[in-house]
């Protein structure tokens, strides 16, 4: 079965650069995440992700295939 895992990236370097949030998803699943307002800066208006944003700048969560 394949799995995909949900990546957060950073148009500039953010604080670790690209890193992986959540692993061993479906691909409903990680395109579910993805779709969810809350992940990315541009729709995301918790005080965590305003902060973030103000922080480290621009940011969004992809999903990418795992591999074995």
């Amino acid at each position: 079965m394949t799995t995909y895992m949900i990546v957060r990236n950073y148009l500039y370097d953010g604080p670790d650069t690209d890193h992986t949030i959540v692993r061993g998803l479906t691909l409903q699943g990680a395109q579910k995440w993805c779709n969810d307002p809350r992940t990315s800066s541009r729709t995301a208006t918790s005080e965590w992700a305003v902060a973030h944003t103000e922080k480290y700048g621009p940011w969004f969560d992809g999903y990418e295939e795992e591999t074995s």
